[in-house]
């Protein structure tokens, strides 16, 4: 066979198994969200339970897939706001996640995080940032290695799959929509 021909072959051979792939499968690909494009879905005053609190739009942090859903967050301004030292992250999800088993729904949610006494892991609570109500708990564990501490970091499932909050690490995976 020529090599042109047997190449033919091959990718005939392929398409009609990619073109049968989920689409789902074939939609998600996430990638690190630039500045202006956090800016234009995170708020400058984030909405929590009856107030408006001020972001801290240079700690945003946040990924973008195909179809332009975020999953994003930015450090809350809590101080002489009812929210102080109840949550610390506001937290926009625009497709299903599973964070640390918790399952977050599209909408937008706050956190904050207590230190356990070993200085070993975070418990991270997520709750909807209308209301206040818990939705749930998440341990972040220390990540191994020298890594640089950030306010927030939502690293692309390609790279690590994490939500990082200081030198600790929640894993997360994207859902697929029910």
């Amino acid at each position: 066979m020529m090599p042109g021909v047997m190449r033919n072959s091959i990718v005939a051979g392929l398409l009609p198994a990619l073109l049968s792939l989920p689409a789902a499968a074939q939609r998600d690909h996430w990638r690190q969200a630039t500045d202006a494009e956090l800016s234009s879905v995170l708020p400058a005053r984030a909405p929590v339970a009856n107030e408006h609190i001020e972001t801290e739009m240079r700690t945003a942090s946040g990924i973008v897939d195909d179809q332009g859903r975020y999953i994003a967050g930015v450090v809350l301004l809590t101080a002489g706001y009812s929210a102080e030292g109840k949550y610390s992250h506001y937290f926009l999800v625009q497709a299903p996640i599973r964070a640390g088993g918790v399952e977050l729904q599209p909408g937008e949610y706050v956190f904050g995080w207590n230190r356990s006494q070993d200085g070993e892991t975070l418990t991270v609570h997520f709750n909807v940032a209308a209301t206040g109500a818990l939705v749930g708990t998440a341990d972040a564990r220390l990540i191994p290695g020298k890594i640089r501490a950030e306010s927030l970091h939502i690293w692309p499932p390609s790279e690590r799959a994490i939500i990082q909050i200081g030198r600790f690490g929640i894993p997360f995976q994207v859902e697929h929509d029910k």
